[in-house]
């Protein structure tokens, strides 16, 4: 095992959970045990993540923007990686929404199939539904300001605002590269041996990712609804499996092109990073690997990643705006409903602005969906019908984010001269040997 290669551990933890789930449900006893003595360790493994999120952010765009020592090459490394990051996103719903067409899914839900399944998950709508409510009554200008913390240390506290802490993080580094370098010097060498310290608990961390994506798989296919829901989502669950996997396709096609680097190589440099996300389902929990992953093995310089990745956990959501369009159209299909062109050129426009901000955590997507329905004037209790197979779409879109975020780094990274060759670390390096 201390042999293979991460990937390859965790992948293996992922169906050794997956099996070890299956044995133990034919035992009367055997859901009740994987809930109260496996499933704490996949929760532990996510928190120990989500625990230096907020400060690998902090500690790497501050690092990352004063690096820079120029406020043009900040401008000039943003609007590209913005532009990037939206051209994506249209293109993710535009393959969504054109799929969807093609396959209609929707067709096949049947009135008695679409009855039961809006009984047993209405109630697990109301909370999307409040968000969104909450959200829609607010002004035009409210993530504007929302953007700008009241209190920097009371937005550190959740990585719900993880928008803030970044606010925070460049107007810091900025205002670093504005004082002369001899009085920021102490501070600079602060951000840069906490950054080196918590990619070295990433690191320590790591060592547990195959165990805790093994306690993560295993509860949740004894949580899993019935597989006759499933069966009946199957041709929406696989449209949208099928765009998921052609956007990694066209993630390659542009690194490839753009990089001149081999799918291969980056496939593989980033592979811990999906697996990771499949289990976690979320973005941010995701970021500390991702970094480890995109800065050591593809070769993009800290500077770049430490910036550019933190931007794309919150803004970049190609899988999830994909599955929103996929999600509407489908719902509208399953409910008899027609969209026109203009509807759905109006999908394309909500989805992408809705995915800006959103949250990188697992059921951010369901709250974006709301205001993507709301738009479409499509019934909101169809959320209902994309209950079942929510939870495994979620980990599969969270893939695509991640490797969008990737994807985008190195592009940005070769367009600056800032795309390298890999510098692997090992978790024991500086550990004195004996």
């Amino acid at each position: 095992m201390k042999k293979l290669a991460l990937h390859w551990k965790i992948l293996l933890g992922m169906v050794f959970g997956v099996v070890f789930a299956l044995i133990m449900t034919n035992f009367s006893f055997g859901k009740e045990f994987i809930q109260d003595w496996i499933k704490p360790f996949g929760k532990i493994f996510i928190n120990s993540l989500k625990l230096i999120a907020i400060p690998l952010i902090l500690a790497a765009l501050i690092k990352g923007v004063s690096d820079l020592k120029d406020i043009s090459k900040l401008s000039k490394m943003g609007g590209r990686t913005i532009v990037i990051y939206i051209f994506t996103t249209v293109l993710a719903v535009s393959i969504g929404l054109l799929l969807v067409n093609v396959v209609k899914p929707g067709n096949s839900i049947s009135e008695e199939t679409r009855t039961e399944m809006v009984k047993n998950y209405s109630t697990n709508t109301t909370k999307y539904k409040e968000t969104a409510k909450k959200q829609k009554e607010s002004g035009p200008l409210q993530a504007l300001e929302d953007l700008v913390p009241q209190n920097i240390f009371a937005a550190a506290t959740s990585n719900r605002n993880m928008l803030q802490v970044i606010f925070f993080a460049v107007f810091f580094g900025v205002g670093l590269i504005l004082i002369p370098e001899e009085k920021g010097k102490t501070v600079k060498n602060f951000f840069d041996g906490f950054n080196e310290v918590i990619l070295k608990m990433v690191d320590l961390i790591m060592l547990a990712a195959p165990y805790g994506v093994f306690a993560l798989l295993a509860a949740l296919v004894v949580e899993s609804p019935s597989l006759d829901l499933f069966k009946a989502l199957g041709w929406y669950a696989l449209t949208v499996v099928f765009g998921l996997i052609l956007m990694i396709v066209i993630y390659n096609i542009l690194v490839l092109l753009l990089t001149r680097k081999k799918p291969s190589f980056f496939m593989k440099g980033i592979s811990p990073a999906q697996l990771l996300a499949f289990s976690t389902s979320s973005s941010a929990a995701t970021l500390p690997v991702t970094m480890e992953r995109v800065t050591e093995h593809l070769g993009v310089e800290e500077e770049v990643a430490s910036f550019v990745l933190p931007i794309g956990a919150t803004i970049n959501m190609d899988g999830t705006s994909l599955y929103q369009a996929v999600a509407a159209v489908f719902i509208a299909q399953a409910f008899g409903m027609d969209l026109t062109l203009g509807t759905q050129l109006g999908i394309i426009a909500t989805a992408t602005l809705a995915s800006i901000g959103s949250a990188a955590v697992p059921g951010a997507g369901m709250v974006m969906l709301v205001g993507v329905l709301g738009y479409a004037g499509i019934p909101e209790a169809g959320l209902a019908l994309i209950f079942a197979v929510d939870r495994p779409l979620d980990m599969c879109r969270t893939v695509v984010n991640v490797t969008g975020d990737a994807a985008v780094s190195m592009i940005v990274a070769k367009s600056v001269d800032k795309l390298g060759e890999p510098h692997v670390k090992d978790w024991d390096d500086n550990y004195p040997k004996t």
